[in-house]
């Protein structure tokens, strides 16, 4: 019996990818890129595709208070955090203050109830995540730049943050 002759794929068109998964992946990298998203996961028929970027500092974002306030229970007491403040440092003239690249909703803890991902006194090393800040229902971690011991956590678990707005010290 003589063997068969598999068919030959057809060639891709130009610019096509050749995996359809690397079309899946470049297509949401271009969602990512069009959107402004940092990430996008999608699971279909048990196939699980993450593609994300990350975000070092955003130039300028705006975001109306009201919306990122809807999301946790009212204060009576705006910015006890910023009065907590040892006097000698308030958090912008400090060296080893991380600021928020961002405007969201500070989260602690990787989900409720989950222990803190830093705690004043911790060391850290650069790289790992202080905090989570959510904007526009994405989760945006939030790493140390340099590491060292926390000496200082300005924010409050579920506060909203401004652009710039103090968040942690590291010395």
């Amino acid at each position: 019996m003589p063997p068969t002759k598999k068919p030959t794929p057809k060639a891709p068109a130009r610019g096509e990818p050749q995996d359809p998964d690397l079309g899946l992946i470049a297509s949401l990298a271009e969602i990512l890129n069009s959107t402004g998203l940092t990430e996008i996961e999608l699971d279909r028929k048990g196939t699980k595709v993450r593609v994300s970027k990350s975000v070092t500092a955003v130039a300028h974002v705006a975001a109306p208070a009201p919306h990122a306030a809807a999301h946790h229970a009212p204060a009576p007491a705006p910015a006890p955090a910023v009065e907590a403040a040892p006097p000698a440092k308030t958090g912008g003239d400090h060296p080893g203050t991380v600021k928020s690249p961002m405007v969201g909703t500070v989260y602690l803890a990787p989900s409720p109830g989950a222990s803190p991902f830093i705690e004043t006194g911790a060391t850290v090393k650069e790289g790992q995540t202080l905090l989570i800040i959510e904007a526009m229902k994405t989760m945006n971690q939030i790493h140390a730049p340099r590491g060292g011991k926390v000496t200082h956590i300005f924010v409050e678990n579920g506060r909203p943050v401004e652009y710039g707005e103090p968040l942690v010290v590291i010395e």
